[in-house]
């Protein structure tokens, strides 16, 4: 059996005064702009604030989106960054920044290759709400991408040799003659660079942001990280960055929260062919409609959450359910009599519900909802499960403003020298609704892109 790797962070005392590039966040899109930076010749450095490596990456499970990939034309599926783009578009709301979205449904078969080039293969797809393609790449192993993609990344920082620091919060940017001139930390330290990539994520576990811009949100659960507090905004916002569409929070519709923890139900199982029933145990929508529509139709239902059923052909398909179930989060019968005694669903209700669902899979035509996608497999395979969930704080899509060049615009959209962001600290790709599978997507195609816009600058 392979062995375990385990990453150790690079000591205090190693760190040094001057780098050419500072990453604040070790994400994914902090990994991986540092690996292209040091790619490209420049000395990089990675500043983490938390004693745990990876952000909210870790806590991804569906997939990576792009369009166009050779791994799609393995599997036989004829894609177009057109119909990403529209359909990220009509999923935003139409909200979304053209420029940005216009790079990242361009590049995202460029960031598949880099990966595979790497030795990180996402050679299986599936599919998320909002999507009408196939385009959701993930390991052939069913791995839950995020601890997949953040151990790989850190194999190569390993490699490489790039630095990077655990508990080392900075505290504020420096600017010289106009210009960013590195870092200041909470250890009083100065640190010295041409220019600072901001990869802190969002601010979903942020009270203080949420309060200002969501308070209505504020009684709900997280998914999140407990760093995701908006560091890198608040740092950008200090020097006079402009922020954007910081209103726009997602509230993910399936959270299994009824332990001390709230544990994030990833969109792959409702793509693999899982369906959404109500306390009472019949479909009250199309699962795999926007996340912003599937979270409005279980709120209607009144605070009772809904259910996730599936089978064990499904599960096989998800590896994260292996999780959840080790955890507590599934109950399990082994037909759907005994599955609808344990959860408290009228079994003859629960029965009809899943007889209509697999005659709509057979046909390809669900008469109820009209749902086209994840109707690959029938409820059909014992034992059956079901896992509780309710809407949670998920994902913020609104942060600092950005160009293509991912370099961060001040108040009147001119470029601060220096500066530079990818991830979730940015606002503008998402409009008011973030389709599963592109936060992933995002991390690498802009993490890539800040990579190689610093060494461009600091030419």
């Amino acid at each position: 059996m392979a062995e375990k790797f385990v990453f150790k962070p690079t000591k205090i005392e190693q760190l040094q005064d001057n780098y050419d590039v500072i990453i604040i966040g070790s994400g994914g899109a902090g990994l991986t702009s540092a690996i292209q930076a040091y790619e490209l010749g420049l000395s990089p450095v990675i500043l983490e604030k938390m004693d745990k490596i990876g952000g909210n990456t870790t806590r991804a499970s569906s997939g990576m989106n792009a369009a166009e990939t050779f791994v799609q034309l393995n599997h036989k599926i004829v894609d177009s960054f057109q119909a990403f783009y529209d359909e990220t578009f009509v999923g935003g709301g139409k909200k979304n920044n053209p420029e940005l979205l216009k790079f990242f449904t361009e590049h995202g078969a460029l960031a598949i290759d880099w990966l595979e080039k790497h030795g990180i293969e996402l050679d299986d797809l599936t599919i998320t709400g909002g999507m009408k393609t196939m385009r959701t790449h993930r390991p052939s192993s069913m791995a839950p991408i995020g601890g997949y993609l953040v151990t790989e990344l850190l194999k190569l920082v390993k490699k490489d040799q790039i630095p990077l620091f655990d508990k080392i919060k900075v505290d504020k940017l420096l600017m010289t003659d106009g210009k960013i001139s590195g870092v200041i930390t909470d250890k009083e330290k100065e640190i010295h660079a041409g220019a600072v990539i901001l990869a802190t994520g969002g601010f979903g576990a942020g009270k203080d942001l949420l309060e200002k811009y969501r308070n209505d949100l504020l009684k709900l659960k997280t998914t999140n990280q407990p760093g995701a507090t908006g560091d890198g905004i608040k740092l950008a916002k200090a020097i006079g960055a402009k922020l954007v569409d910081m209103d726009q929070v997602q509230v993910h519709p399936t959270v299994q929260q009824d332990t001390s923890h709230a544990f994030l139900i990833g969109e792959a199982v409702r793509g693999e062919g899982a369906i959404l029933v109500n306390k009472q145990g019949v479909r009250f929508v199309n699962e795999l409609d926007t996340r912003k529509n599937v979270t409005k139709a279980i709120d209607d239902l009144g605070g009772t959450g809904a259910y996730l059923i599936f089978d064990t052909g499904i599960r096989k398909r998800v590896k994260a359910i292996e999780f959840y179930d080790h955890v507590g989060l599934v109950e399990s019968g082994q037909n759907l009599l005994e599955l609808a005694d344990k959860v408290g669903f009228d079994p003859q209700t629960l029965q009809m519900t899943v007889d209509k669902w697999n005659f709509a899979v057979a046909k390809k035509d669900d008469l109820e909802f009209h749902r086209t996608t994840g109707m690959d497999r029938k409820i059909i395979q014992g034992p059956f499960f079901a896992i509780h969930i309710a809407p949670a704080v998920h994902y913020t899509m609104g942060g600092v403003a950005i160009n293509p060049q991912t370099q961060v615009l001040n108040e009147n959209n001119q470029v601060i020298k220096g500066l530079f962001a990818a991830g979730e600290v940015v606002g503008g790709l998402h409009g008011n609704n973030r389709i599963g599978g592109n936060s992933i997507a995002e991390t690498v195609v802009f993490g890539r892109q800040a990579g190689q816009q610093v060494f461009k600058y600091l030419q």
